[in-house]
């Protein structure tokens, strides 16, 4: 398939600006993969959807507002950092934004406690930047002086509900530039009741960076190479995914990034292996799932390989009068949006 075949038309005002006014008031769509069935539902009766000795997989990886505003030392002209991914203890890739007027050699200056020079380019278009160690932890200063970095769909200035809604309940490592979103409707009482139902709650962790979102610029989907993003699975996390496989439970994968670590670390007696690293695996038709039942998502973006995901995972047919049912049903789109749970 070709990434015109997964083109559709959104109408602006179903893209989410803000969350709802309650974690867990989002509306549900429920695709059944067997009986190529769609219904709807709210997102707090998850529960009752999900069965005893099933597993949801979260991904806990925590956002930190990186988004920095600074200026080049020598002619004060104002610069966005935007903090992508960690190389070393004070070397970040990053992008930066006017790109053309920063160049290697240049020395940025973020408030009154960051400061860091240019020493690099990067293939996609980013810099690579070395920041001052002033013996200072770098994420509390970032902490002080970042913003968080909403998606440029959503289209306002960062707000003090995003420090909160723009992060799952489950968040715990830090590392991430962008929400994993699907995560972002579960509150700790849905949890909960999940748990007491004897569902799973099992974590890995992707830290989500540009890769995720970059957009996919060839016809043919085998020639885009999604950026690497860092990912864990622990020892305890492996065990319990496969005891849950094992007695024939649903791995139930809440995000887009979490299926991709699944996908990443199966093996083929389709079980999974605990380890830690990099993936840039990309998701398209035609491709056999070794691990994930079922996966808890939000409303993609057309062409993004977040959607051709879904539409993999699917079936590319259903997938699509899915969403346009959405559409027609005026569902929320996007990061602050409604979700789907398929299985």
């Amino acid at each position: 398939m070709k990434l015109s075949d997964f083109k559709y038309d959104l109408p602006e005002e179903l893209i989410a600006q803000y969350p709802t006014k309650n974690r867990g008031d989002s509306r549900l769509m429920i695709l059944d993969r067997n009986n190529q069935s769609v219904n709807h539902n709210n997102f707090s009766d998850i529960v009752d959807l999900l069965d005893e000795g099933d597993a949801l997989v979260v991904n806990e990886t925590k956002v930190f507002p990186a988004r920095l505003i600074g200026f080049k030392e020598k002619t004060n002209a104002q610069v966005e950092v935007l903090l992508l991914r960690q190389l070393e203890d004070t070397m970040w890739e990053v992008l930066v934004k006017p790109a053309r007027k920063v160049r290697i050699g240049n020395r940025l200056v973020i408030a009154d406690s960051i400061g860091c020079d240019v020493i690099d380019n990067t293939i996609s278009g980013g810099r690579v930047v070395k920041f001052d160690d002033n013996g200072t932890d770098f994420f509390d200063l970032v902490e002080e002086v970042g913003d968080s970095p909403l998606p440029p769909y959503i289209k306002r200035p960062t707000e003090d509900i995003d420090k909160e809604r723009y992060q799952t309940v489950y968040a715990k490592k830090t590392g991430a530039v962008a929400a994993p979103t699907a995560g972002l409707h579960f509150t700790d009482d849905i949890i909960d009741r999940l748990k007491k139902k004897g569902v799973e709650i099992i974590p890995l962790v992707l830290h989500v960076g540009l890769g995720t979102f970059r957009p996919v610029q060839v016809e043919d989907l085998s020639r885009h190479q999604m950026d690497s993003e860092y990912y864990e699975l622990s020892e305890e996390s492996a065990q319990k995914i496969n005891e849950v496989k094992k007695n024939g439970g649903k791995i139930v994968a809440v995000g887009t990034t979490t299926v991709r670590v699944l996908e990443t670390v199966a093996i083929p007696d389709k079980t999974v292996k605990a380890s830690s690293g990099w993936t840039d695996k990309f998701i398209f038709p035609p491709y056999t799932f070794k691990m994930v039942d079922g996966i808890v998502t939000n409303f993609h973006q057309s062409q993004s390989t977040l959607y051709i995901l879904v539409c993999t995972f699917c079936g590319y047919d259903l997938a699509k009068s899915a969403y346009q049912e959405a559409i027609d049903q005026k569902y929320r789109f996007f990061s602050y949006g409604d979700a789907m749970l398929v299985l």
